[in-house]
Order: structure tokens, then sequence, then C-alpha cells
């Protein structure tokens, strides 16, 4: 009769262990990532043409047109490079004065 209350209070302690180390996981991991995507989509969401982006590979350029999923982006002074690219490809977004 003992060995049995043992064995059932020790599955009860696995599980509540699984619990809370599925639950800092979540806290940890899965929160912040969630967060920073709604954080990426609203900026994305804000950008508007003639603002100043950076992509991910370091280029700064002006916003010269958006469509749904790409956006066209002027570079370098002399105006004559223009480039479409995703809309993913841009890391920040500085608003126009």
């Amino acid at each position: 009769m003992l060995l049995t209350s043992t064995s059932s209070m020790s599955s009860l302690i696995s599980i509540a262990w699984l619990l809370i180390f599925g639950g800092a996981l979540y806290f940890m991991l899965w929160r912040p990532q969630k967060k920073e995507q709604k954080r990426v989509a609203a900026m994305l969401a804000s950008m508007e043409v003639g603002d100043v982006v950076v992509t991910t590979s370091g280029f700064y350029g002006v916003v010269i047109d958006i469509t749904d999923e790409d956006v066209i982006v002027e570079f370098g002074s002399n105006r004559n490079c223009r480039i479409p690219m995703k809309k993913s490809a841009i890391q920040e977004v500085e608003k126009q004065d």
C-alpha cells in the first residue's frame, strides 16, 4: 500500500516539473519571439514612400514605391540605383521628417 502511494506521488511531482519547465520555456522563448514578430509587422505596415530604410545586409535607402509584398528602394545619391526587394529584407525604418 505504501509503495503505490509513493509511486503516484513521484508521478505527480514529475508532471509538475514538466509543467513548470514548459511554462518557463514559453515565457523565455516563444513569447518574446511573438512580440518581436508583431513589432516588425507593425513597422513594415507603417512604412511609407520617402522613409529611409536599412536592409538586412546593411544598406541605407529611400522607399520609392510600395506594393503588398515588395518595395522599391533607391540607393545612393545618383538616383539611378532603384532595386525592388521583399519587405522581409527591411530591418529598420526611419520615418521621414
